[in-house]
């Protein structure tokens, strides 16, 4: 891999203004911020040959299927990455993937737009599921 990547990857973060609050060149991985955004603690690491970004969410009270029917039918309209559950069933993560090899600086713009269009649009939504998980409905949508 080297570090190549590492460089990219932190070049397109602060051309894009992002605070980058942790790295690691040796295992290529950043953790950063951008507040305008709403994007804060944003995991993103090179394991080649992808770049991946997982940000986490919200954690369940407890597992719901109506909650993650929900969620799967919101991944049907996010442009870039999709919601993600962890091995517990309870922490909803955003996930997204890209190539690394023709990785470019509009395409990971793209992919923090998208990431930052979905907290902003479903933020009453995700809110909703972490605290009302016994009374939800499809009103809610």
């Amino acid at each position: 891999m080297g570090n190549n990547y590492f460089d990219k990857v932190k070049g397109y973060l602060l051309e894009l203004e992002f605070q980058i609050s942790f790295e690691d060149e040796l295992e290529c991985l950043f953790v950063v911020e951008k507040e305008s955004l709403g994007i804060k603690n944003l995991v993103i690491g090179c394991a080649e040959p992808l770049l991946i970004m997982e940000q986490y969410i919200l954690e369940l009270p407890e597992p719901s299927m109506e909650i993650y029917r929900s969620l799967l039918q919101k991944n049907r309209d996010i442009i870039h990455g999709a919601f993600v559950l962890d091995e517990t069933g309870r922490k909803v993560i955003f996930r997204d993937t890209l190539q690394l090899e023709a990785l470019d600086l509009c395409e990971i713009e793209a992919c923090f737009n998208s990431l930052a269009l979905l907290l902003s649009e479903y933020s009453d939504q995700l809110i909703y599921f972490s605290k009302n998980l016994k009374s939800y409905s499809y009103e809610h949508i």
